[in-house]
């Protein structure tokens, strides 16, 4: 289970989501101990000196006079334990840390509670007589309310992780611009000019990248142009050849027969060459399924007699695919296994719906090839293993490779368990709008 963001939006939302809970908690406890404690030592202070005004010497606590006189003056009344009780003090509520500290002051153990009111009136139980009661109205000293600072806090707490959203999602969608461009441009497409906006650094960077694409559309287009070129011009030899071996003399067949071969062996790797810097790009993507495009290519191979597929295929979801294009990897892929394989191949399909992913695999039963050559042999030009008799340009594998990229996938050579070779073809699966 993955709890760190690993994208720069999320790691940044979580640091300036982590500095102001620090903020938040540093500014609770400075107002906790800086304000409210202040204060209540303030009220702790005050009401210690009453009680030792209180304990004056030659004071009678018990003389109703003089307790009247003296509540005129102060406000502050003495009971004993029987009387403080039938005046409320067991609604009182008892205060542990005013209590210590009141004890501090006075010298000896004393008890404060505080009955809730307008005033709020204070209850002490003096180390000097722990048979008396005394108590001290006191307005506006109550338990302080701290709600209006605990809404300020969460307020400013969540303006400021919105704000600094808004700043990394407005920063981070250029980089999704680029991130989407540059899958494209991996997939052989040219994506169109990305708009220039965010920073400079990125406006920069955008910039870059538009003048890097332009140039790998120039560079594509002239090698097709290029090979386009070459192969025009190679046909129209191979075209006068082909019709002067024709007027060869029947006492010369078997020289016309090797010459036509080999015309046909050249024009067939030229239509390598087309295909492959070609890319299929012309193809426009539409709606279509892969078990239908695996049943045409098995149902043009059964003319064979001597070839055998067996299909065993799931079912899949309709998607948004380049038929012609994907209709190319199938027969280049069976051909390849009945060419350097074995007789009988074995096809299946799946979809990886969690991954959302298509998937669709061709098995032969011949000898395999060995490990190490298996991922060079999807480079343009490399021919496999001289064993499986390998003929050719060396194209057809790289070809696979990139039409199966413009689909957002990966294709993958290995050997059996049981035996022969599978190609596993991996697709992103687009929905159909």
């Amino acid at each position: 289970m993955r709890l760190l963001p690993k994208s720069a939006f999320g790691q940044t939302v979580l640091l300036i989501g982590m500095l102001l809970l620090i903020n938040q908690i540093v500014s609770y406890l400075s107002v906790t101990y800086y304000f409210i404690r202040p204060n209540y030592q303030q009220i702790n202070n005050l009401l210690a000196t009453q009680i030792k005004l209180v304990f004056i010497e030659d004071r009678n606590h018990f003389d109703p006079e003089l307790n009247r006189r003296f509540f005129a003056a102060t406000g502050i009344r003495v009971y004993t334990q029987r009387q403080a009780i039938i005046k409320g003090l067991e609604q009182g509520i008892h205060y542990p840390y005013l209590s210590k500290k009141m004890s501090e002051k006075l010298g000896g153990e004393a008890e404060v509670r505080i009955t809730p009111g307008d005033p709020y009136l204070f209850w002490v139980r003096p180390p000097q007589n722990p048979n008396l009661w005394i108590t001290i109205p006191m307005s506006g000293a109550g338990e302080p309310d701290i709600s209006p600072l605990t809404i300020y806090l969460l307020v400013i707490g969540i303006l400021s992780v919105a704000g600094g959203w808004i700043f990394v999602r407005r920063l981070n969608r250029p980089l999704k611009a680029l991130q989407e461009a540059a899958l494209l441009v991996g997939r052989g497409q040219v994506p169109s000019p990305i708009p220039k906006e965010g920073s400079t650094e990125l406006m920069a960077v955008t910039q870059a990248f538009n003048q890097m694409a332009k140039g790998i559309k120039q560079l594509e287009d002239d090698r097709a142009l290029l090979t386009a070129g070459i192969s025009h011009d190679l046909r129209t030899p191979l075209t006068r050849i082909r019709l002067a071996t024709e007027m060869l003399p029947d006492s010369q067949e078997w020289i016309k027969e090797g010459i036509v071969h080999d015309i046909e062996d050249m024009n067939e790797i030229i239509d390598q060459f087309i295909d492959y810097v070609r890319q299929d790009q012309q193809e426009k993507l539409q709606e279509g399924d892969i078990n239908a495009l695996i049943k045409e290519a098995v149902q043009a191979r059964n003319i064979e007699e001597d070839h055998n597929i067996q299909l065993n295929l799931a079912p899949l979801p309709w998607c948004m695919i380049r038929r012609v294009a994907l209709k190319r990897v199938l027969d280049n892929l069976i051909e390849n296994a009945f060419r350097y394989g074995s007789n009988d191949i074995e096809i299946t399909s799946s979809f990886l719906k969690k991954e959302k992913q298509l998937c669709f695999a061709i098995r032969d039963f011949g000898p395999g090839i060995p490990e190490e050559q298996m991922e060079r042999l999807f480079v343009p030009f490399t021919q496999g293993d001289k064993a499986r008799g390998s003929l050719g340009s060396g194209l057809g594998l790289a070809i696979i490779k990139r039409i199966v990229e413009m689909h957002g996938g990966n294709v993958t050579l290995a050997n059996h368990p049981q035996g022969g070779l599978i190609a596993t073809v991996v697709i992103a699966y687009q929905a159909v709008s």
